[in-house]
């Protein structure tokens, strides 16, 4: 699984700095506040012990990697907007043991095995091609590390988000929906065999609908970049919606906002040896490269009722003009 140079397309290119510009957009460090609690609970599970090397990829403002440096881990965050890399070096000069580092899930700038723990809460899902991610995190991680993913699910409220966004501003056709990587056997054909479950995600805001509308507008690189490409009548329109939408879903009241959404918490193995050579991206196509695990372990199994089983429409994409 060495790392391999590959150009992408004049088109594929375009694209991704449509999509970097979309991240260097707003403000995600203020936007992620109200993720904060969701986000240490995820750290937790993470599982993190002394000596482990931590990446996080698409780190966003630093939730992950600054909670897990001033618990003493080695910790690297990488991200593909340059200016949410600057805050997050900002806040380790407090002298914490972390590092960020500007660069694309789709081409992590690390040597082979460099890691014990990969991880990505709903980041790396948002990059357009999902094999590359998938064949980079396997790449990074050494044999016996765990990659573990939070990734947004079709039928949660943050895939009928994007599909309310998508009817407005039409996604690239060459960008696959990030909620795929929602969809538990997806995650399984990219990624390998892994334990996976599904668990819901609360979000509460001290403000109503409307004002959780305007707060993404201004601060979530995709709304934000949603509205910019519409004229006044289309920004009002798309606005109407979107307040339509969190307004139908939220279960507080007096003027403020909470709703949950469904998340696919990943939780995989890197396996041991190679048992074959790899096709693709980085060496290893869709991820599966028939890594020996060693010892037999459980199969993957699902809560019964799990929203996996229901059939959901497939969710646009972030609206990238």
């Amino acid at each position: 699984m060495t790392r391999t140079q590959h150009t992408p397309s004049p088109d594929m290119q375009a694209l991704k700095a449509r999509l970097q510009a979309t991240w260097e957009s707003g403000d995600y460090g203020v936007f992620a506040r109200y993720m904060e609690p969701g986000a240490l609970t995820f750290l937790k599970e993470l599982d993190l012990r002394p000596g482990e090397r931590f990446l996080d990829v698409a780190c966003g403002a630093r939730q992950l990697v600054i909670p897990a440096a001033r618990a003493g881990i080695d910790a690297t965050g990488v991200d593909i907007a340059a200016n949410l890399i600057g805050q997050a070096r900002g806040r380790a000069a407090e002298g914490l043991p972390a590092r960020f580092d500007e660069g694309d899930a789709e081409d992590l700038p690390y040597p082979d095995v460099a890691f014990d723990v990969v991880s990505s809460l709903v980041g790396a899902i948002f990059a357009p091609r999902p094999e590359r991610v998938a064949a980079e995190l396997l790449r990074v991680c050494r044999p016996g590390g765990r990659i573990v993913m939070g990734n947004w699910t079709s039928s949660g409220f943050i895939g009928g988000m994007f599909r309310v966004i998508g009817q407005h501003v039409p996604p690239s056709p060459l960008m696959p929906s990030p909620m795929q990587w929602g969809d538990e056997a997806t995650v399984r054909q990219r990624l390998g065999s892994g334990v996976r479950e599904v668990r819901f995600e609360h979000f509460a805001y001290p403000f109503g609908p409307g004002e959780v509308v305007e707060f993404f507008r201004a601060s979530y690189g995709p709304t934000n970049r949603a509205f910019a490409a519409l004229d006044e009548d289309g920004q009002a329109a798309l606005r109407a919606d979107l307040e339509g939408y969190w307004a139908r879903h939220n279960a507080a009241e007096g003027g403020t906002t909470r709703l949950e959404s469904g998340m696919l918490v990943v939780r995989a193995v890197r396996l041991t040896r190679p048992e074959r050579p790899c096709s693709g991206a980085r060496g290893s196509g869709n991820g599966r490269c028939g890594w020996d695990r060693g010892p037999a372990s459980p199969s993957p199994r699902l809560a019964p009722g799990s929203a996996r089983s229901q059939a959901v429409p497939r969710p646009s994409a972030p609206g990238v003009p």
